[in-house]
């Protein structure tokens, strides 16, 4: 069965209280900013709705200690991001190109 998306991304914007043990990757990186970006991003490119791309929120990704993470389905790549430039390369490259953005992975977990 064919997927209703070709990508679905999720963010995590999970925010934890200050002084939590585990730091929050989303309020660290302003992820719900981040996350706007990329959706205009993609529609910009044409590529929202089904058959192509879905951005979404997620609560803990549980993947903190690597800075903001995003996971793209359904190949469940990983990656991190620094700011939007980063997420306009992810765009561009691997949900418009099809080509991952290496330097940008998060270790799979083992």
């Amino acid at each position: 069965m064919d997927s209703f998306y070709k990508y679905h991304v999720f963010f995590c914007l999970n925010q934890r209280d200050p002084g939590a043990e585990r730091p929050s990757c989303g309020r660290r990186c302003d992820a719900e900013k981040m996350l706007d970006h990329a959706k205009k991003r993609v529609k910009k490119l044409g590529l929202a709705g089904p058959g192509n791309v879905r951005i979404n929120k997620a609560g803990c990704l549980d993947r903190c200690e690597q800075g903001p993470a995003i996971v793209v389905y359904p190949e469940g790549t990983w990656y991190t991001y620094f700011d939007e430039a980063d997420l306009d390369e992810i765009v561009d490259s691997h949900l418009k190109e099809g080509k991952i953005v290496e330097r940008l992975l998060i270790d799979q977990p083992a």
